[in-house]
C-alpha cells in the first residue's frame, strides 16, 4: 500500500497537531479522515481496564512456552528457606500482570520439577486448600521458614527476585 507524502514539513506545522483540522482528504485513497479531537494521532492505542483484564486472564490461562520458561527460571532462583509471591515471580520474569499464569504453571507442571512450595500469595498467605496447604506449610517449616499465624513472616523470609539473576 502506498503512503501519501506528508504535506507538512514537521509535525508541529501539522494542522492535526495544532488541533484546528478535524477532517482532511487523504490524497492516496481519496477518503475523509476524521481524527478524534480528544486523542492525538501519535498516542498508542490503550485498551480499557476491563478489556485488558479479560485479555490477561485469557492469555494467562493458556500455556506459553517462552513465558512459562521465564517463570520456571524465576522460581528456580528462589533459595531454600526463602519465599516469594506469584506476582513478584511474574514481574521478575517480565510479565508483571500474569500472577495467575504463575499459579497455572505450578498447578500443571509435575510436582517435583519446581520448588512450588516457595511461591505464596500476596502478603505471604498460602493460597492452596486442605491437604496441599498443609503440605506446603510443612515443606516451608522444614526449610526453616517461620509463620506469623497463617502467613509467612515476609519481612525476614521474602526473597528479592532480581531479573539479572533469573536470566542466564
Amino acid at each position: 500500500m502506498a503512503h501519501a507524502r506528508n504535506p507538512w514539513p514537521t509535525c508541529c506545522d501539522s494542522p492535526l497537531h495544532r488541533g484546528d483540522l478535524l477532517i482532511i482528504k487523504d490524497q492516496v485513497n481519496k477518503r475523509k479522515i476524521a481524527p478524534s479531537p480528544s486523542k492525538s494521532l501519535w498516542e498508542p492505542h490503550v485498551l480499557p481496564g476491563s478489556q485488558l483484564k479479560r485479555r490477561i486472564l485469557r492469555d494467562g490461562a493458556k500455556a506459553n512456552a517462552e513465558r512459562d520458561e521465564a517463570f520456571r527460571r524465576a522460581i528456580l532462583s528462589i533459595p531454600a528457606g526463602k519465599v516469594s509471591t506469584y506476582g513478584k515471580v511474574a514481574a521478575a520474569a517480565g510479565y508483571p500482570l500474569y500472577h495467575r499464569a504463575v499459579a497455572r504453571l505450578l498447578r500443571t507442571d509435575p510436582p517435583d520439577l519446581l520448588p512450588w512450595h516457595r511461591v505464596l500469595g500476596a502478603g505471604g498467605e498460602i493460597k492452596l486448600r486442605h491437604q496441599p496447604a498443609k503440605e506446603q506449610r510443612q515443606r516451608l517449616q522444614l526449610e526453616g521458614v517461620k509463620f506469623l499465624n497463617k502467613r509467612v513472616d515476609m519481612e525476614h523470609f521474602e526473597h528479592t527476585l532480581r531479573t539479572w539473576e533469573t536470566f542466564d
